[in-house]
């Protein structure tokens, strides 16, 4: 709904049209719209649209391995899924992890850094399979660099979705971003992973 108030101005319409001898100062209508406004996004220095990302809301990047011997490691995700493979954390702040494993037991979650046969923004070749490493300022007092995610020993159930969320800006922005993850659940187990990006 338009609204119009009076506001005080620095000139008259009168003197504004040029009429020399009007008031210098005179009031002016001021129309007033509340209107909602949505931000999908905005264009950068080069002229580009940038979108802002929102949370997916369901599991992507499925995959299954069979007969994972104990002490044995895999590489998730690590199928072609779309434009999601490997994980592209840009824009994305937290991930969920989803492991389904038959084996009851601990398994080891450490993030690595995807294949070498892919880029890493305009750089190739990296080093594929290392630990990522980084710093937050919740540890080392924002000075050390350490393993971003390397948690060695995390208990499963067997035959059901064991959901992980990591969060904390940890993986934010991650180009070529994979998982190793170690079974030592003391036997051979078939392991199913998925994932889910947040903002």
């Amino acid at each position: 709904m338009v609204q119009k108030r009076e506001a005080y101005a620095p000139w008259s319409l009168t003197r504004k049209a040029g009429v020399q001898s009007a008031t210098v100062n005179g009031d002016i209508e001021v129309p007033q719209f509340i209107q909602p406004t949505l931000d999908t996004g905005f264009v950068d220095e080069k002229g580009d649209w940038k979108g802002l990302k929102s949370s997916e809301t369901q599991f992507h990047s499925f995959g299954k391995d069979e007969a994972v011997a104990n002490g044995a490691s895999i590489l998730a995700p690590q199928i072609v899924s779309g434009t999601i493979w490997p994980l592209d954390m840009t824009g994305y702040s937290s991930l969920q992890i989803a492991i389904k494993p038959t084996n009851g037991g601990n398994v080891a979650i450490t993030a690595v850094m995807g294949p070498n046969d892919l880029s890493y923004a305009n750089l190739t070749p990296i080093n594929p399979a290392s630990t990522l490493k980084g710093n937050t300022s919740t540890e080392g007092g924002g000075t050390a660099i350490y393993a971003l995610i390397d948690d060695a020993a995390e208990s499963l159930t067997a035959d059901v979705w064991n959901l992980f969320i990591i969060n904390q800006n940890r993986l934010a922005d991650q180009k070529l971003l994979q998982f190793k993850i170690t079974n030592n659940s003391g036997g051979e187990s078939d392991i199913e992973t998925a994932f889910m990006r947040l903002v």
